[in-house]
């Protein structure tokens, strides 16, 4: 190849000198461009706090707690709840059970009154009381008897939702063709017996009472007894059941004996064949939950007006009441922090008057607050249903007691269980209302023992 002469050199010299140039203005145009699109673009959006809410309501009460965590997500751009349905409070808590000492699970989850201890007992929560505390946020107008049954050692460890006691429905109708006060309750043991005698005709019994452990444990709280040892397992742990003391003999025995007279009927555990006989006219009285109200209201319509009434007492005499039942939100700490704090401003949502008046008339829970009642809706409602003010009235009556703030123990389910299993026993000639007491207040004495040697190692 022959050498470049010296034009052909200067112009090839000159070509990649222009080559260049013209790369470098590219290069810096592009520069400029990427400057000005990163000036425009907006900046960068944090992503929102997702909590994660396990809870057991189905149906409509389980539309009604979507439409309150709705609500929420839309007024808090920052924080998005997830609502997660985990069956049946047994159930949930069991997959909870599972989850713990990992980083699975949720950021909140409702547990029924009756798991309180295993949530203390368990360390995997974190106490509502620090977030009160850190905020001074005010609790005075959450309602005292609710917030005393979720309060251990002057510490609130989980925010109340849903919230419910025992009341008496009766027959207004049947009442008046069988010589009874259509306005006036029966308000002990003895009134019952004597008003189930008198209702009790061909195709209609007295009542019915399901054979359910929580009627037992209010029937126990009425009496002003306890049914744990150590101040019902509140002074410190419990280590033994009461359930054969003379309020549970007592209480079984009056039961019992309104079977035998016939005027009474054993419909089982489920509330939901008493309530069905009754709308049915089958029996004249019944117990139920509070937040059966509207349902049981509304199932008697166009055929008898349904009376409400406090709980039976087997003394007029005795200042005691009802302990609130339902369940309560607690927060896990093996969350991050600013998780856990979304799911307490959601927890502060739900207390939140309206919140809470919208609760109510959509489920008959109580309200947890006592602004609620001021509430518009609230006040409609209670015109509507006239019968709940029994419900209000029982909780606001209620005198604060140990027997009345509630038992606490970690094997509550399993105690509620064995309850049942004695009151059968009695209903269906079985054991003696003694007998059937003792051996399940000794087996459940014995679960609480292995129980508390878990949690002591």
């Amino acid at each position: 190849m022959k050498p470049f002469g010296k034009k052909t050199l200067a112009m090839l010299l000159m070509s990649c000198m222009m080559l260049a140039a013209a790369g470098c203005g590219s290069k810096s145009a592009d520069t400029k461009e990427e400057t000005a699109s990163a000036a425009e673009a907006p900046a960068k959006q944090e992503q929102p706090v997702k909590v994660v809410w396990w809870h057991s309501m189905s149906g409509d009460v389980g539309k009604a707690a979507q439409q309150l965590v709705d609500e929420f997500n839309a007024e808090h751009k920052d924080i998005v709840v997830q609502a997660e349905y985990q069956g049946k409070y047994d159930e949930s808590l069991n997959k909870l059970k599972a989850t713990l000492g990992s980083d699975s699970g949720p950021s909140l989850i409702q547990v029924y009154e009756i798991g309180s201890r295993f949530m203390i007992d368990s360390k995997a929560i974190t106490p509502v009381q620090q977030f009160i505390d850190g905020e001074q946020y005010d609790t005075s107008s959450l309602e005292p008897n609710i917030l005393n049954y979720y309060t251990f050692d002057n510490k609130l460890y989980s925010m109340p939702f849903n919230t419910s006691n025992p009341i008496l429905y009766y027959n207004k109708d049947a009442f008046k063709a069988a010589g009874l006060d259509p306005e006036k309750a029966p308000t002990t043991y003895e009134e019952v017996a004597e008003a189930a005698k008198k209702l009790t005709k061909s195709g209609q019994a007295g009542g019915s009472f399901a054979i359910y452990g929580w009627f037992m444990e209010q029937l126990f709280a009425n009496q002003g007894a306890e049914l744990l040892d150590n101040g019902n397992g509140r002074t410190q742990p419990a280590t033994a059941s009461l359930l054969a003391s003379d309020a549970g003999v007592k209480t079984l025995d009056w039961w019992k004996k309104m079977i035998d007279d016939k005027t009474m009927l054993n419909l089982g555990r489920k509330t939901d064949d008493t309530s069905k006989a009754f709308a049915a006219g089958q029996i004249a009285m019944t117990l139920d939950s509070t937040a059966s109200l509207r349902s049981i209201v509304k199932s008697a319509e166009g055929k008898f007006e349904v009376g409400t009434g406090f709980l039976p007492k087997a003394d007029a005499n005795v200042k005691s009441g009802v302990i609130v039942g339902g369940a309560s939100n607690w927060i896990l700490n093996n969350r991050p922090e600013a998780e856990q704090k979304a799911a307490w401003e959601f927890i502060k949502f739900l207390a939140e008057p309206k919140s809470q008046a919208e609760w109510h008339i959509n489920t008959g829970y109580f309200p947890i607050t006592q602004k609620a009642y001021d509430e518009q809706i609230v006040k409609d409602n209670m015109t509507k249903y006239p019968q709940f003010q029994t419900a209000v009235n029982q909780l606001h009556q209620t005198a604060p007691s140990l027997a009345t703030q509630g038992a606490v123990m970690g094997v509550f389910p399993e105690a509620r269980q064995l309850t049942e299993t004695a009151i059968e026993e009695v209903l269906n000639n079985k054991k003696s209302s003694k007998q059937a007491l003792e051996d399940a207040a000794k087996a459940i004495t014995s679960k609480i023992e292995e129980y508390n040697k878990t949690v002591s190692k």
